[in-house]
């Protein structure tokens, strides 16, 4: 079983960047491969970015691309998303997602979710 937390969503203007952070529980943090996805008002749940749990494989979204960066900390049990030149179509709910054996861009492939946390960009 893995808990996930976010933290570090807010209001920000455009251009501006933000920090997303993921705390996991649990000591086999290390062995999963972990996701970020949103979800705006309206629309569906959308894949943006994800790690493997080494960290050696990382894939994006290509509205994010050259913008926000994956990254994570095993020893801290934390994986990150940096987020810079933000638009107002990133405004959104953001989730992390944990999944197991092998890295993937599908939603319905994770195993594990945070309660999100929400991103505002005003124009």
């Amino acid at each position: 079983q893995v808990q996930l937390v976010e933290s570090g969503g807010g209001l920000v203007q455009a251009g501006g960047s933000l920090r997303l952070s993921c705390a996991a529980s649990g000591r086999t943090f290390s062995t999963y491969n972990m996701g970020w996805f949103r979800q705006a008002p309206g629309k569906e749940r959308e894949f943006v970015a994800a790690i493997s749990w080494s960290g050696g494989s990382i894939d994006y979204a290509d509205s994010v691309k050259g913008r926000f960066t994956i990254s994570r900390d095993n020893a801290k049990n934390t994986v990150y998303l940096q987020m810079n030149s933000l638009k107002p179509e990133d405004t959104a709910v953001y989730y992390c997602a944990a999944k197991f054996a092998f890295l993937t861009t599908t939603l319905n492939n994770y195993d594990y979710w945070g309660q999100g946390t929400q991103i505002t960009v005003s124009s």
